[in-house]
């Protein structure tokens, strides 16, 4: 399957109705509290035809921040303002691996995921078209990378694994790819498209 055909089933399935994500769904006997209050903020899946297919643009947080260093992750951010979930996507792209918004067609939205930090992420999908030429935000992105798009869509390629988190023990989806551990919330979005794709 080339990357436009893969491109093109993906955005077919986005079209289709998904279920809400969270950092929670492999922990049922976690209680969440009615009425807590999550601060929205939007990631971009990035995908870059190439000649493997596709592939999908990651980065890898810097090990100086205070919130998930040297994590896998998309590129994205808590909304400013009154700007639009899309906006907050395509901004925090082009801060953090300098890629022009001018550059991506949005194909559609994954349903948003919930994650332990209180955030509700809107994962938002979109196609870069023309030569891409990644620089990495001095201070938060340690790495850019990518990774082919039909690994991320295999389901055999998740694993579930567990750590001790605030005292208990925490499961999460792991999609490892060569030296990458992406897994958490990362790994969970990425799972929710393959599960859209593959239902």
């Amino acid at each position: 399957m080339t990357g436009n055909d893969l491109i093109e089933t993906v955005e077919a399935a986005l079209g289709r109705p998904g279920a809400a994500t969270s950092d929670y769904d492999l922990n049922p006997d976690v209680v969440l509290p009615e009425g807590r209050v999550l601060r929205d903020a939007a990631v971009l899946v990035a995908l870059m035809p190439s000649p493997d297919g596709a592939r999908v643009v990651l980065t890898k947080r810097s090990s100086a921040l205070k919130h998930h260093p040297g994590q896998i992750s998309f590129p994205g951010g808590k909304r400013e303002g009154d700007e639009t979930l899309p906006t907050t996507a395509l901004r925090e792209a082009e801060e953090e691996i300098a890629l022009d918004r001018r550059q991506v067609r949005l194909i559609g939205t994954l349903p948003p995921h919930e994650t332990v930090t209180s955030f509700q992420v809107t994962p938002h999908v979109g196609v870069i078209e023309g030569p891409f030429n990644p620089v990495a935000e001095l201070g938060e992105v340690a790495e850019i990378f990518s990774v082919p798009l039909h690994h991320v869509l295999d389901l055999d390629n998740y694993v579930i694994e567990r750590r001790r988190w605030r005292g208990q023990w925490r499961q999460y989806f792991v999609v490892p790819y060569g030296p990458y551990y992406i897994w958490g919330a990362t790994a969970r979005m990425l799972r929710s498209l393959a599960d859209q794709v593959r239902p």
